[in-house]
Formats: structure tokens, sequence, C-alpha cells
């Protein structure tokens, strides 16, 4: 990016004090990429929920809205980009709804990214691990103001009310999440593919009257990681600010920037408790600081096809 530009994101998700999801997973990524990022932590966790305990406080409604009435009053809510994330609440959730709402009409020009946090098919199993009501929320409320949605196969699956096992069935998940409002859809990740050996992330953008459409293969890691769909949120908006016209690309920095990130941390946990141990969530966790040059400027090492 260039250094004299000044390109400001306002990020809401989940904070722990150890590990990296949620803010942790994705303010420093775009720091080192040249953004400022004022960030509003909706929770304040110990650690993520995947380990054996957990403590913190969570953000209430009230709380967010003072948080953002004084940001407001000192007249500092001038923003380029807005990402969100992890939301467990339908009150959060909506007044979320209000805020970037009033964002975009102080800058038309603003860019809301949103990351549809509700479950997955690997570390959540295929199953909701935020409440159910939240879901009418996202389809009737977010989706129409979003500009970029990045789910994974399992959420854009609930957003569409379809299942996805093949490449039609993706391509017409994404035409259908287009209707509802964003104008450039990933699904992330998706279990199309080569089984146990291979995943693939479909892109699609509408620009003009035209729609381009992408997909990626990508080799499985079998370890679990938390936070790795924080981290492709945030690479993805930032390559998108960098790249505008060349989505290809930044499919291919995020995707590549992801399996490095992913790789070494496998091999620093595989290190940490010895090659003839699993590692666990504590050892998994994301080594953003060690790939600090790798998310700077990713050796790009995953290609996207266009499909016609």
């Amino acid at each position: 990016m260039d250094s004299g530009e000044e390109v400001r994101v306002l990020s809401i998700q989940s904070h722990v004090v150890r590990g990296y999801v949620g803010n942790r997973s994705a303010v420093f990524p775009l720091q080192i990429l040249g953004f400022e990022v004022d960030y509003i932590n909706s929770v304040q966790f110990s650690n993520h929920t995947g380990y054996p305990l957990w403590k913190g406080p969570v953000l209430t409604c009230a709380q967010l809205e003072e948080i953002y009435e004084a940001l407001k009053a000192n007249n500092c809510i001038d923003y380029d980009y807005v990402l969100t994330g992890y939301c467990y609440d339908k009150e959060m959730l909506q007044k979320l709804v209000h805020i970037i709402k009033e964002l975009k009409k102080r800058n038309p020009a603003l860019i809301y990214v949103c990351d549809p946090v509700m479950g997955d098919l690997w570390y959540g199993k295929g199953k909701m691990y935020v409440p159910e009501n939240i879901l009418p929320v996202f389809k009737e409320e977010v989706l129409p103001i979003a500009d970029i949605l990045t789910p994974n196969q399992f959420e854009a699956q609930l957003l569409t009310d379809m299942t996805v096992t093949c490449e039609k069935d993706a391509l017409e998940c994404m035409g259908m999440l287009h209707k509802l409002g964003p104008k450039t859809v990933v699904i992330s990740s998706s279990e199309i593919g080569e089984l146990g050996k291979s995943m693939v992330t479909f892109c699609s953008r509408i620009q003009g009257d035209k729609t381009e459409k992408w997909k990626a293969t990508i080799p499985v890691i079998s370890e679990t990681f938390v936070g790795s769909g924080d981290l492709f949120a945030a690479t993805f908006l930032a390559w998108s600010h960098v790249h505008p016209d060349d989505v290809k690309l930044v499919l291919e920095k995020v995707l590549s920037t992801m399996r490095t990130v992913l790789l070494k941390t496998r091999d620093a946990a595989l290190a940490q408790v010895g090659k003839d141990k699993k590692p666990g969530f504590s050892e998994l966790e994301l080594r953003l600081v060690k790939c600090k040059r790798d998310i700077e400027n990713p050796e790009i090492c995953i290609r996207a096809l266009q499909i016609t």
C-alpha cells in the first residue's frame, strides 16, 4: 500500500488474551499491511473456547453504544472499512447493523467486510456455535449492507438454505448470496475436492454487468486451527484494497498467506510436542508474529483458476 495513504478500518470482533482469534487474528496483519485499525472487542476472554476453561467479560449492547457514541462525539468515525466477525448476541448484531448503516451514510464509499461466523464443518462439526436466532438477522439485516462476504461452506449453506456438494452448487449458492446484497462472495473453505487431500475455495465478484468466478484448490492440513477464518477475512480486506481490479491475485495472496501461516504453525507445534504426539489447541495457536514477513509479502504457492 502507498506509504502516504491512510486507510482506516473499524474491526468489531472477539478478543483473547492468549492466542489468536477474532481481533487478535485480524488487527496485527492489517496493521503490518499498512492499515490504521480501530478495534472494539465484543468479548475479552482469557483464551478461545476450545480450551477446557475460559473466563472474561462480554461487551453489552449498552457498552458498545457508549463506545461508539464517544467516538462519534469526538468526530472519530471516518472509516474506509468495517470488518465484523464472531457475534453471539442477536441484539448486538442488530446494533452493529445500525452503526454500519450510519457509517455508510457518513461515507458512502465505505466497504463492509462481513465474516458471518456461525459454525463450520471441522472445528464445529457441522453445528452452529451461535444461537439460531442470529441467522435471520444475518439474512435480513446484515447481508443487504455487506459488500464483501466470507462464509465457509457451512455458513454459506445456512444463509441460502441449500446444500453444497459440488462446484455447480457452490456457484449457485454464491449467486443466491449476491441477490441478498454482497457484490463479492468468497466461500473461504469447502469440502469440495479430493477427500482428505484437498479442499476448494470459491470466489464470485460482480463488477458492473459482469460476474467473475474463481476457484483455488488447497492441499488439506490434518490439524485443526482456530482463528484462521478471521485471518482470511482480514487479509482479503487488505489485498482487495491493494489490488481492487485483480480478484485472482487477491485470492492467490490470501490463500498463499494462509497456507504458509498454517504450515509454519503446524511445524512449530510438532517441534514443541514431538513428532510422535498430537498437538492440541495450545500448541496450534497461529504463529502470526513468526510469519510477519510472509503476511507482508506472501510468496504465491496457491493458484486460482477462472470458472467460465
